[in-house]
């Protein structure tokens, strides 16, 4: 019932627009009004705190749904996850009433600002720092590649607080895009996902109150992690949701093309073409599930099937889309079609939150 209603939502409301958010670069209004209408935005919300209470598996299956029809649209859901996720795993109670409610309400989106200029892989060498003045923390720092920057009122900001300790040092906060000192830079001009704004956060002399530190000192990095090992299966479920997109436009359209006197869907090569994409998404969306359910148990082996189901999938969609593009032909290297457009998105899916060289890393030292 829950596919249902959101890929009726996703087909009349966010994907009539997919191609222009696209071609505009702009941010996807019309998505995030029809997912906040429809309380779909922040599904994974706790339902104490006003959210929709969704489990894991249930949050995968809405950013997959919202994915197949425009991949900048899935980012809201995935990333308001992202961002909110170390307030909901380690905040305190006061944090997560503040943060959570306007949240749930669509009244705020949530970012997440890990990343730096030279620290990407290497998240535990960021250089943004937060120093302890009476009850306040001052942060100096710039964050780069970070999702909806600008659109989001919330950030949660990794800092080091002692900078002799490396990951250990390193603690979280939660930023206001209406802090002073709290700036952006231009948008990002990328291969896909163009309709997110992907931009630099700039922390100058940003002074906020203690109590907006996430958990205790020295534990920031640990929740960072924490939290990826969640939804990096976000990523998984938005990889299949353009995998699932491209498949079905290819579908349908070998279906009406015709060549030598016949529709090409009756050819043996692009029916073992179908087949084989089908079977692998197929086999990404099992896996996904799968971690999904280790992530609402929080199972000993998350760790693995996070980064395993990030990792397939993603390569999985690379796949497909790649191929989809090739069943459509010389139509399917033009912007008239959406595979072209599914293809640029689903590059993303192998390397951001962790490049899938990293998650073997991270399969490799967690073998189950």
């Amino acid at each position: 019932m829950l596919r249902e209603t959101i890929r009726s939502l996703a087909e009349a409301k966010i994907a009539p627009h997919a191609a222009a958010v696209d071609e505009e670069a702009r941010f996807p209004q019309e998505a995030l009004d029809a997912l906040v209408a429809s309380d779909l935005h922040a599904v994974h919300v706790p339902e104490e705190y006003g959210g929709a209470g969704a489990d894991a598996l249930a949050t995968v299956i809405v950013i997959e749904e919202v994915a197949r029809a425009c991949a900048s649209s899935s980012l809201i859901p995935a990333v308001n996850k992202l961002g909110s996720l170390p307030v909901i795993l380690s905040g305190s109670e006061d944090l997560k009433k503040k943060y959570l409610g306007p949240l749930a309400k669509g009244d705020a989106m949530f970012s997440y600002a890990l990343s730096e200029p030279d620290a990407g892989s290497d998240a535990a060498g960021m250089k943004t720092k937060a120093v302890r003045d009476g009850d306040f923390w001052v942060l100096n720092g710039v964050k780069r590649w970070i999702t909806n920057a600008g659109v989001s009122e919330y950030y949660t900001v990794m800092a080091v607080t002692d900078p002799t300790k490396r990951s250990k040092g390193i603690s979280a906060f939660v930023v206001e895009k209406s802090d002073p000192g709290v700036s952006f830079g231009a948008p990002e001009k990328k291969l896909g996902i163009k309709g997110s704004p992907t931009r630099e956060v700039y922390l100058d002399n940003v002074r906020i109150p203690a109590d907006r530190m996430i958990g205790e000192e020295g534990t920031g990095f640990a929740t960072a992690m924490k939290t990826l090992d969640h939804t990096r299966i976000t990523i998984a479920a938005q990889a299949l949701g353009i995998a699932q997109g491209a498949l079905d436009y290819a579908k349908g359209y070998v279906q009406e093309r015709k060549q030598f006197g016949k529709p090409i869907g009756d050819f043996q090569g692009i029916q073992f073409m179908l087949a084989d994409m089908a079977m692998k998404l197929e086999a990404a969306r099992q896996l996904t599930y799968s971690a999904a359910a280790k992530s609402e148990r929080l199972d000993g082996d998350l760790t693995f099937f996070g980064a395993a189901a990030k990792c397939f999938a993603s390569d999985v969609a690379m796949e497909v889309t790649t191929d989809a593009v090739q069943l459509l032909g010389g139509y399917g290297y033009t912007r008239d079609y959406p595979v072209e457009r599914m293809m640029r998105d689903a590059k993303i899916t192998q390397i951001y939150e962790g490049t899938n060289q990293v998650q073997r890393i991270v399969m490799a030292r967690n073998l189950p």
